[in-house]
């Protein structure tokens, strides 16, 4: 039970943070960003490795030390409930890592000026072809990948 327990609180903590193109941020909204245009070369998926904060581990750490300690009589209970601790950290900290590794797109670009940037980003819902025109929305030392359309002049009507 406490296993679940420990399970479901990593789960709970790694759901609270995103990387998804299609969240912004609180500190980002009415900031300025710069935009470039772009054209995609290539597009391949990636997976960004899972974090490893420590929370997983203390958590761990701590469950099967609870539980450990509740194994036999005193002298056992100190034992145990050591090698509970050691065995949940390890155990919450990998689970740590498994919640929050995320699938990714890397997305080589190439600017106007010809130079070329990739991209590293979570799967949104835009889906990204080599070709495609995108824009490259830099703010806060981030940039993400977005599609755009390529936007015409108006053409100026005859007066009469």
């Amino acid at each position: 039970m406490k296993k679940f327990l420990m399970a479901g609180l990593v789960l709970a903590l790694a759901a609270c943070s995103t990387t998804s193109p299609d969240v912004i941020q609180r500190g980002d909204a009415q900031r300025l960003s710069t935009v470039q245009d772009a054209v995609v070369i290539n597009v391949r998926q990636v997976t960004v490795e899972g974090t490893q904060s420590g929370i997983g581990g203390v958590a761990g750490g701590v469950a099967g030390g609870v539980a450990g300690s509740s194994v036999g009589g005193h002298r056992e209970a100190v034992v145990v409930g050591v090698l509970g601790a050691v065995a949940g950290a390890v155990v919450g900290n990998v689970a740590e890592r498994a919640a929050t590794r995320e699938q990714a797109l890397e997305i080589m670009v190439q600017l106007r000026n010809g130079e070329r940037r990739a991209i590293v980003q979570a799967q949104g819902k835009e889906s990204f072809q080599p070709g495609d025109q995108v824009v490259l929305i830099s703010s806060g030392g981030t940039t993400r990948v977005a599609r755009t359309q390529s936007v015409q002049p108006p053409v100026p009507q005859p007066r009469s």
